[in-house]
């Protein structure tokens, strides 16, 4: 197979790339010189952003296309229509953010959509995520597969969650746990993420899939559970309620990344129906084995993972931990 990735330097990319490579395709990475290409790839530079930032591939024919863009959709049209005579199949990582808010708890695929258009520039995310999609099968029609991903862990996370909640129980005391316990997290790890977008890609799969683990996969106690057990600190887990976290002003999802409160918006994003994928299928790794992979690669880092500029910092000012511990 030969595989063009527009991308491929960085954390779901990166997986791509590294899948690939393992299975023995030619791999081609389209970047924009920002990181290494990964060892084993042909490397093309180019910023789909910028005028004839696509020149470096007006040429080559590949058997298939993936494109992580999250950007304006624009980038997604030019690329996909510039590709659509050369290539056999395009993989657009989308995401479940398409799905117009509230969800109710198993919304499929056919679940109403935000709005979206290819021709749209700089968008909220959902709507990106949605003419992105529109750009893919407006150029590649049924040869087109969204892949929309729930909520990505996994080693090289440049978004902090994962890695923030590691390195706060690695430092060890009580630490402030935000209940229920038993509470569901639905998420993929990069990984799987990768490899199902590859095997469906091949096998000729279009159009939509919500990718993200099993209802019941796991819970917010088994992620942080894991979290101290692979970092062997003394930390101790204080699990409080929603309430008084939520009193002090504590944000879910970005002051306490993963979390979220019993809810609407827990269901919207926790409660996916993942049917389609499963059938055509899709394999979730343990949520324990995630969290120890991802620590192994944070201490590879010398603790310190990237983070990208484009996105506000997670995680819980220590002040407002202890107040909340306190209280």
């Amino acid at each position: 197979m030969r595989l063009l990735i527009l991308g491929g330097t960085e954390f779901v990319g990166r997986a791509l790339t590294d899948d690939a490579l393992a299975r023995g395709w030619e791999v081609t990475v389209f970047h924009r010189g920002r990181h290494p290409a990964p060892p084993g790839v042909t490397a093309l530079l180019g910023d789909r952003t910028a005028d004839g930032g696509l020149a470096a591939l007006a040429g080559g024919e590949w058997d298939l296309v993936a494109d992580t863009w999250s950007g304006a959709p624009t980038a997604v049209r030019d690329a996909a229509r510039l590709l659509a005579g050369r290539a056999g199949h395009y993989a657009y990582i989308s995401s479940r953010s398409v799905h117009r808010h509230p969800c109710p708890a198993g919304l499929a695929e056919d679940g109403p959509l935000v709005d979206g258009s290819p021709d749209a520039g700089d968008v909220a995310y959902p709507e990106a995520k949605r003419g992105g999609e529109l750009a893919a099968l407006d150029a590649f029609g049924d040869r087109a597969l969204l892949a929309r991903a729930g909520l990505v862990l996994g080693p090289g996370e440049n978004i902090g969650r994962l890695p923030w909640w590691l390195l706060r129980v690695a430092r060890g005391g009580r630490v402030l746990a935000p209940g229920p316990r038993d509470s569901q997290v639905q998420f993929i790890d990069n990984r799987d993420l990768a490899s199902w977008t590859l095997d469906a890609a091949a096998r000729g799969l279009g159009g939509p899939f919500n990718l993200v683990s099993p209802p019941g996969h796991t819970t917010m106690g088994e992620l942080l559970e894991s979290c101290v057990r692979v970092t062997g600190s003394d930390a101790e887990l204080r699990w409080t309620d929603p309430e008084p976290i939520l009193a002090a002003g504590i944000e879910p999802w970005t002051d306490l990344p993963v979390w979220l409160p019993p809810g609407e918006l827990h269901t919207t994003i926790f409660g996916a129906g993942v049917g389609k994928a499963l059938a055509a299928g899709l394999r979730c790794r343990p949520a324990a084995e995630t969290v120890a992979d991802t620590w192994a690669w944070l201490r590879s880092l010398d603790l310190k993972p990237p983070l990208r500029p484009d996105r506000d910092p997670v995680g819980l000012d220590p002040e407002k931990e202890a107040k909340v511990l306190a209280g």
